[in-house]
């Protein structure tokens, strides 16, 4: 192709024939010889006579001008002019597609497919072959092309709906180890638009095998980085890769509200200023909220960077400590509450107040310094709060030695049994000097902190002599006697200082040693991240792992990090960003680390930038023809009028000709349009057909089909309804009548339907058509949270006439038109299904269900994303995956059963609660 400006030319060897034009004009402006003048008197016989035609000597100039014109378009008519062509770089050998696939293109992926099918046809057409290499996927490097397989572009096709972003950064040493090692390549890249380290190095090793061209989108990517706590809540910088300009972004925290159920919780708005590539998002949350957040995200950007999960390094633990009068005035300081408030500020969340009151609050820690007797209330309740895994926190002191507690019996409340009175050391009255600490022992959760020379021990409680005493002892002092005890009391502790927490029986209270012991009993609990040292030895297995959208899923048996890695560890394939559980904690790996920042990729000047701004390929052909058509028909009307003959029946028969032949060429849709509704109508109603609608992503209707396909393969296999090929429709042009059923997947960015397409809608919803609407966001959405497609949604059904809706009841026919369902999963298990409100009645004596009469519910709505995990390919084998191993086969079974409950519902009504069918649906309940 020939390209010239914005036209190209599919033969462009026929524009030659412009060069003919001159001499045509020379010819036709050719004047021939002046006769020469003879006397004949047979002239006069000719004299008044008048001629009925009339004939120029010479042809007008504007004549001549207007039949050039027409000839000029014909001929480039015939050379094939393309407005917008796709610019062939003329390349014959092998093309690699190579793709980042990271994060950072999940906003945009639907493009990036986009271009790459466009490269597969545009290298189809040549006869080409192609590798498509992700750079987050690479494949093993000792293939023999280098770890890329050239196949041909029908080979490659099916394979683009398992590719998917990664919620990591591509390594580019090791995809520089995986090119293919081929003479003449030419590489596409789609890049992410992000700078990573070592793709200078890569780019130069693909220039040196051959072209490279890039495909970039404009788009300014944006990412959330660590999140720090402070005392007035949380921040977390808010980072892009474009500082150019000012920007804007809102960044909204989701968590949990007291009923469990999923929430946003805050939002806040972070400005950018020109140049500037990081801003700060401050929120100001009490602790309870907080404690609620599981993730922050920043709202209409769907990927992995811009999620921020978080863990249990967020929460600040809740501290219960039991009020109690202690001396006179002025000692408040002296006190041992004041030497817990100290240790405990800026490092867990603080309460006060009675121990019924504390107890109803349910912190996490309740402290009680040297509270000796508690009433049985008040000991049944905190025994029944420690039971479900409360850490209940004591201290010693002068009451709790004079009393009688746990003299002879152990007390629950106590991990011990303790000696009548003290033991005194160092005083007048003692044998010995104060007592320093031994070194802590392996099985202490104290093992490891070094123990000042300065701490000793003047007095302490002292613990009876028992067979579990060795077991519960977690620190002593240097001559062996208990310094600290615990004992687990069902999924809870309790925990015992035989000193008090204050200066007045030791120093412990005084040095880093007593915060630090608290921190390794859990009760205060900091935002740092645990280091190597205090993950060593542990594992930490994934529980929920998140890919290159930001969707979370179940990790299913994956193998654990060792703790020592995870301190170190990045997002990559080995550790995936998502939430990791250890012995006692949840912890988060996210996609940016510490101290990273995005910055945007600067491409060589002679490395070609391609994006999506270039047009749509428009054929100008039938333009260039009908334009000469034009020409020519006034090039007849001027000689008609010149010659004078330009009224008439025969002339103005000419005349429309062209004008009619012209109008065809504009729409020969047209002519075929009777043609087009009677193949859709005969394909619709020959047999029964389920349809989806058009949503403009191709992507997504392909799985429509493919899934209705799916679905029409059980059907025929299960029951005796056999529809014929699924058949998707056009809101705006197809007739809906035809259809029982019609499955709308939502997108994001799906174009609102017009007025007239509404118009049809309702008519079709009011005279028994049933639509589904699948937003596919069950993974991340319930009930109060909104996601893209859910305010799609909206927006879509807004002009609809749709009845009240309600979750589907148990009772609800769809329950059991033909399997009996509790749960209706599709690709997604969760969420919930809504149907049209059912009427407010009882059940009729003798039946289980309500009597619904015959009606179908006009809109069902859910998120399950049901034509993923109903489709299937060409062999019938399924498209795409649902789950892991059998639960993840389980579960497509369960969304098939729903489909064929789904059609059974709509091709036979209500009729199962017919009360004719109570006794066989009785008997299959077991009942």
């Amino acid at each position: 192709m020939w390209v010239l400006g914005p036209i190209g030319f599919a033969t462009p060897w026929l524009l030659l024939a412009l060069a003919a034009l001159p001499i045509l004009w020379l010819i036709l402006r050719a004047v021939p010889p002046a006769p020469i003048r003879r006397r004949f008197p047979g002239v006069a016989l000719l004299l008044g006579l008048k001629d009925e035609e009339v004939e120029t000597d010479r042809t007008p100039w504007w004549l001549l001008l207007l039949r050039m014109l027409a000839v000029a378009a014909l001929i480039i008519a015939f050379a094939g002019p393309v407005l917008n062509p796709r610019v062939d770089r003329g390349g014959s050998g092998p093309l690699l597609i190579l793709m980042d696939a990271s994060w950072a293109s999940a906003p945009d992926w639907a493009l990036r497919i986009g271009r790459v099918e466009q490269a597969l046809d545009e290298a189809e057409a040549d006869g080409r072959t192609i590798c498509i290499l992700p750079a987050t996927d690479l494949p093993p490097a000792d293939l023999e092309s280098g770890g890329c397989d050239f196949l041909s572009a029908a080979d490659w096709r099916p394979r683009l709906a398992g590719l998917e972003p990664a919620p990591f950064a591509p390594d580019m040493a090791a995809l520089r180890a995986a090119l293919p090692e081929e003479n003449g390549l030419e590489t596409l890249w789609l890049s992410d638009g992000l700078a990573h380290a070592g793709r200078d190095a890569v780019l130069s090793e693909l220039q040196a095998a051959g072209p490279v061209s890039v495909f970039e989108t404009a788009r300014s990517t944006y990412a959330l980085g660590p999140v720090t706590l402070t005392e007035e809540g949380v921040t977390l910088p808010v980072l892009r890769a474009d500082p150019e300009g000012p920007g804007e972004v809102t960044v909204a925290a989701h968590g949990t509200d007291p009923a469990g159920i999923a929430r946003e919780l805050d939002r806040q708005t972070v400005s950018f200023d020109a140049g500037e590539a990081m801003a700060e998002a401050g929120f100001d949350l009490p602790p309870e909220l907080r404690a609620r957040v599981k993730r922050f995200e920043i709202t209409g950007q769907r990927s992995a960077g811009a999620k921020r999960l978080t863990d249990d390094s967020l929460k600040r633990r809740e501290v219960g400590l039991v009020v109690v009068r202690e001396g006179g005035e002025g000692l408040q300081l002296l006190s041992q509450l004041h030497y817990l408030r100290a240790a405990l500020t800026g490092k867990a969340d603080v309460i006060e107040g009675a121990l019924t009151d504390l107890i109803m609050a349910n912190p996490d820690v309740i402290v009680l310094a040297d509270v000796a007797q508690l009433s049985g209330s008040e000991s049944a309740d905190l025994l029944d709060w420690v039971h479900e895994g409360g850490l209940l926190l004591r201290f010693a002191g002068p009451k709790l030695a004079a009393s009688d507690v746990a003299r002879t019996d152990e007390d629950p409340l106590l991990p011990v049994r303790l000696r009548a009175g003290g033991r005194t050391l160092g005083g007048a009255m003692s044998w010995g000097e104060p007592k320093r600490l031994r070194p802590f022992g392996e099985a202490s959760p104290f093992y490891g902190l070094p123990v000042p020379e300065d701490v000793a021990v003047s007095a302490q409680v002292m613990a009876q002599p028992d067979p579990d005493l060795a077991s519960r002892v977690i620190a002593t002092l240097e001559d062996g006697t208990p310094l600290v005890t615990r004992k687990s009391v069902g999924q809870g502790q309790v925990v015992l200082f035989h000193v008090t927490a204050n200066a007045e029986w030791s120093s412990l209270p005084l040095s880093g040693l007593f915060v630090s012991m608290l921190d390794r009993l859990a009760v205060t609990s900091q935002s740092a991240v645990l280091d190597a040292e205090e993950l060593a030895g542990q594992s930490l297995q994934p529980i929920r792992l998140m890919d290159g959208f930001g969707t979370l899923s179940d990790a299913g048996a994956r193998a654990p990090v060792a703790g020592e890695d995870f301190t170190r560890a990045q997002a990559s394939r080995a550790t995936p960003p998502g939430i990791y559980q250890t012995r006692d904690s949840l912890r988060a790996l996210n996609v940016i680390g510490e101290g990273e920042t995005l910055s945007r990729t600067s491409w060589p000047a002679d490395v070609p930038i391609l994006g999506v701004e270039q047009g749509q390929e428009w054929p100008l052909s039938q333009l260039f023809l009908l334009a000469a058509l034009a020409l020519l028909g006034a090039d007849l009307i001027a000689s008609l009028w010149l010659s004078g003959r330009l009224f008439g029946a025969r002339v103005v028969s000419m005349l429309l000709m062209p004008l009619l032949l012209g109008m065809t060429l504009m729409s020969p849709q047209s002519a075929q349009a009777q043609q087009i509704d009677d193949e859709f109508a005969l394909r619709a109603t020959s047999e029964l057909t389920l349809a989806y609608v058009r949503t403009g992503d191709a992507a997504l209707d392909r799985v429509s089909e493919a899934g209705l396909a799916g679905l029409s393969q059980v059907l025929t296999a299960r029951t005796s309804v056999e529809p014929g090929p699924p058949m998707g429709v056009d809101l705006e042009s197809d007739p809906l009548g035809f259809f029982p059923i019609l499955y709308w997947p939502v997108a994001a960015g799906q174009q609102m339907p017009s007025a007239e397409a509404y118009a049809k809608l309702n008519a079709y919803l009011r005279t028994g058509g049933m639509i589904v609407f699948d937003t596919r966001d069950a993974d991340v959405a319930s009930f109060g949270a909104a996601t893209p497609t859910g305010v799609r949604l909206q927006a879509l059904a807004g002009p609809l006439d749709i009845p009240a809706l309600e979750p589907i009841p148990e009772d609800h026919v769809l329950t059991r038109s033909f399997y009996l369902l509790r749960d209706f999963p599709g690709r997604h298990a969760q969420g919930t299904i809504w149907v049209e409100a059912s009427p407010a009645m009882q059940a009729a004596e003798g039946m289980p269900f309500r009597n619904l009469n015959d009606n179908v519910t006009p809109v069902i709505i859910g998120g399950g994303d049901w034509a993923a995990a109903w489709a299937v390919d060409d062999t019938g084998f399924p498209l795409l995956p649902v789950g892991r191993g059998l639960t993840g086969e389980r579960q497509r079974e369960m969304a098939y059963r729903f489909g064929v409950n789904l059609v059974m519902y709509v091709l036979t009504g209500n009729y199962k609660s017919d009360q004719v069918h109570v006794p066989a649906l009785l008997e299959r309940l077991g009942q």
